[in-house]
């Protein structure tokens, strides 16, 4: 898949070790509202066992991934995150300038 132009929002977290139903409900709530948004181009995630996670989405132009940001449902879910589910976090927007994949399959 071509990102070349895309909005890539770049979101380097670690958890704590509480409420874990609760984070994983949250996270497949905020998956399914992203997806709905204008300009939503899709998601990657990964979390390590030591807490560490980086999920970076993706969005068609600067407008879009702002809207999602301040999207209330997201800002809501963003301060339920600070008190109970993330030690820290940090994020980065940046453009891509180039992109390109391979599979083996």
């Amino acid at each position: 898949m071509d990102r070349t132009g895309q909005i890539a929002v770049i979101f380097v977290s670690t958890r704590t070790d509480g409420d874990a139903a609760g984070y994983a409900a949250a996270a497949e709530a905020m998956d399914a509202l992203a997806a709905g948004q204008p300009g939503y181009r899709g998601v990657d995630s990964a979390r390590g066992a030591d807490g560490i996670g980086i999920t970076v989405s993706w969005w068609a132009d600067e407008d879009s991934a702002l809207a999602w940001r301040a999207h209330p449902d997201h800002a809501a879910i963003r301060e339920r995150g600070r008190a109970e589910w993330y030690s820290r976090y940090e994020v980065a927007v940046a453009q891509v300038g180039r992109s390109y994949e391979w599979d083996q399959t």
